[in-house]
């Protein structure tokens, strides 16, 4: 089995609730490959699912030193920290998964600016050099 089906099959007891199947089972795929990221973040789930939350902080963290600016990570530990009776710590996760956000959404509001079809951007006016009327008044007189 490779490590997506064990991967699969671990999500699968997770669904059911079998929570320690799904430890155990997440455990193997980790030991396999230590940055699959999904498979440590979803152990951080587990563990707070059982009501380990001193286990779903501590894996937390580990998915943060993966992805450290991603928004789910932060979402993650601010519950965990919540439940485990932590608001300020909670409250400061909750913050930067608010922050992450933010950044997610300017960053795809960039690439579709950048992505979309040149025929379907809209046309920008060619600008032409500006043409003054003559100013008579303006002209120097000759003395003569």
């Amino acid at each position: 089995m490779n490590l997506q089906e064990q991967y699969d099959d671990a999500m699968f007891d997770f669904s059911r609730g079998d929570f320690d199947g799904a430890i155990v089972k997440l455990k193997n795929v980790l030991a396999a490959d230590e940055n699959n990221f999904e498979a440590q973040l979803a152990l951080g789930m587990a563990f707070y699912r059982k009501g380990d939350y001193a286990s779903a902080i501590a894996e937390g963290h580990k998915a943060e030193t993966l992805r450290p600016r991603e928004q789910l990570v932060h979402t993650n530990l601010s519950l965990f920290y919540m439940k485990a009776g932590d608001k300020v710590t909670a409250e400061n996760h909750g913050l930067k998964a608010k922050i992450e956000s933010w950044r997610e959404d300017a960053k795809n509001s960039d690439e579709k600016k950048v992505d979309a079809e040149p025929e379907l951007q809209i046309a920008k006016p060619k600008l032409e050099p500006m043409k003054f009327p003559s100013q008579p008044w303006k002209k120097k007189k000759v003395d003569g």
